[in-house]
């Protein structure tokens, strides 16, 4: 149990450092340990991967804490968080009937696969019917490129294109599973792939927009061939869009698409450490110091009953009430 909850202090970042390090949660345990959740991105937004802990630097109430006496880590970041992406590709007759079928499944596939090295991964089709296909589930493991290999055979049951409910579709499936994961953090990301623009106006796009807007998730659209609307697609993609109007680009693309998430997986971080404290209220500062470039962020907790005995590689108990994604009420189911 948590010796008292902490405070969170709003996210900081050193002056003119170069990086950003922004706090997600926190776990103070008897005899002494203390363990932040956070992620690390240079001031231009990009994440910043594979740290060492050596990478970091502790200090409580403005005095450096020794690295021997903290023996601080990094945690595997699984035992805390779940991070689950689910790619929406776009099956309608454009798609279906263009030849391009072969590159679309290899491509979801190397896509699957690489990102299932770190997170849940799930593949979903559209077309212009009213809900999505599931082609393969947040299982991932072993079954999961046979399971995108039934792309290669997907017939449209509608070959118009419910680009925009499609998406609606596939976020309510996605915070359905954050909302379900044991995990005390969850964290989702909604890929789509698409060849054009909705077509069949199940679902305006204010309704679309409303729905991005209430997601808590991070969307990144990949738009190829010449229909796409690059406008639109920019406007959906909150985090991100790689669009060509070239079709050789598929590949290319799906490959762009997965070295982001990848990247963006990677930027979190579960640092714990044994703190010398042994009562009292005290203000930690975490600093990271990468590519010449620092950042911190500070937070408060309370040492009361601290002692000897702390092992710096327990798993945090971090609080798995906090709020998260609510249940969706319609439907099949941040970077």
């Amino acid at each position: 149990m948590r010796a008292v909850p902490f405070l969170l202090v709003p996210f900081l970042a050193a002056c003119g450092g170069g990086l950003k390090l922004t706090l997600i949660d926190g776990s103070v345990q008897r005899p002494g340990n203390v363990a932040v959740y956070f992620t690390v991105d240079k001031k231009s937004g990009e994440p910043v991967p594979g740290l060492a802990a050596e990478s970091f630097t502790i200090s409580e109430d403005g005095q450096p804490v020794s690295v021997l006496e903290s023996r601080q880590t990094i945690l595997n970041p699984e035992v805390v968080a779940a991070h689950y992406t689910l790619l929406l590709v776009d099956m309608s007759g454009s798609v279906a009937d263009s030849g391009d079928v072969p590159v679309v499944v290899d491509s979801a596939k190397s896509f699957a696969q690489r990102l299932d090295k770190l997170q849940k991964v799930a593949v979903y089709a559209f077309d212009g019917s009213p809900d999505v296909y599931a082609i393969s589930g947040f299982g991932g493991g072993p079954s999961l490129c046979s399971a995108i290999d039934r792309l290669a055979t997907f017939r449209p049951r509608d070959l118009s294109t419910n680009l925009n409910g499609g998406i609606i579709q596939a976020l309510n499936v996605l915070q359905k599973q954050m909302h379900d994961s044991p995990a005390p953090l969850t964290f989702g990301t909604l890929v789509v792939f698409t060849d054009g623009t909705d077509r069949a106006a199940r679902v305006s796009r204010a309704q679309l927009h409303q729905a991005l807007d209430a997601a808590p998730v991070g969307i990144l659209v990949v738009g190829v061939g010449k229909e796409i609307d690059s406008s639109e697609l920019s406007a959906i993609g909150r985090d991100g869009a790689i669009l060509s109007r070239d079709r050789g680009q598929i590949a290319a693309s799906f490959e762009a698409a997965a070295a982001r998430v990848e990247a963006a997986s990677r930027r979190y971080y579960l640092l714990g450490y044994c703190s010398p404290a042994r009562a009292g209220e005290h203000e930690v500062t975490v600093a990271a110091h990468a590519d010449g470039g620092s950042g911190e962020l500070r937070y408060k907790f309370d040492a009361r009953g601290f002692g000897p005995g702390c092992d710096p590689k327990r798993p945090p108990n971090f609080n798995i009430r906090r709020p998260r994604p609510p249940a969706p009420t319609t439907g099949s189911g941040r970077f």
